[in-house]
């Protein structure tokens, strides 16, 4: 009888590509902790994360035949990442995230603490150099936490073009702070 808790991810691989439900429940067991929390680190909403891991699990079982890793930590991750990225970019987030977001934005300019004043310094220098249209975006995104449809409407631009705006500008705030992890949290 094989004993699955002493199998490494390669081994639960290779039997969940055979159909192997033990080594499914395996990795379910070794890894969903780890996948809520990192959620729930980000989205403060049990429900929210909850869907999300159980999402992850159904898809991973559903395509158990197509793929092969050699550790599912970081494959999963980057999965609950997707997912996160997903809803909030769906504007599909409890109020809580944006209560957080909205938190940070607000917080008093006599703040001692030197990242936040940095942060605040590198997204000033950010949005003060985008052309026009896309600071507005990001303005009503960011500050004034309206949905891209909420902007497309207020702006009289197609939906589309609101989040392909949005992406573009994160992607250059992302590279403006660097690998600052923390940050990123919040972009």
């Amino acid at each position: 009888m094989i004993t699955y808790s002493h199998l490494s991810d390669l081994e639960l691989a290779s039997l969940l590509k055979e159909g192997d439900e033990l080594a499914f429940t395996e990795i379910y067991k070794r890894y969903w902790e780890f996948l809520y929390q990192s959620c729930y680190s980000i989205l403060k909403d049990s429900d929210s994360c909850d869907d999300i891991v159980q999402e992850i699990f159904v898809w991973l079982w559903a395509n158990k035949e197509k793929h092969i890793t050699d550790s599912f930590k970081p494959y999963l991750y980057a999965a609950v990442k997707y997912k996160v990225a997903n809803l909030i970019r769906h504007g599909k987030v409890k109020d809580a995230f944006f209560e957080r977001s909205a938190y940070l934005n607000q917080l008093s300019a006599d703040d001692n603490t030197v990242e936040l004043k940095e942060l605040k310094e590198i997204i000033a220098q950010f949005t003060s150099s985008l052309p026009e249209r896309a600071k507005m975006i990001f303005h009503l995104s960011r500050n004034e936490l309206l949905s891209n449809k909420e902007i497309a409407d207020r702006l009289g631009i197609s939906e589309k073009t609101v989040e392909n705006q949005m992406n573009i500008n994160l992607k250059k705030l992302k590279g403006s702070l660097g690998r600052l992890s923390f940050w990123s949290v919040f972009v």
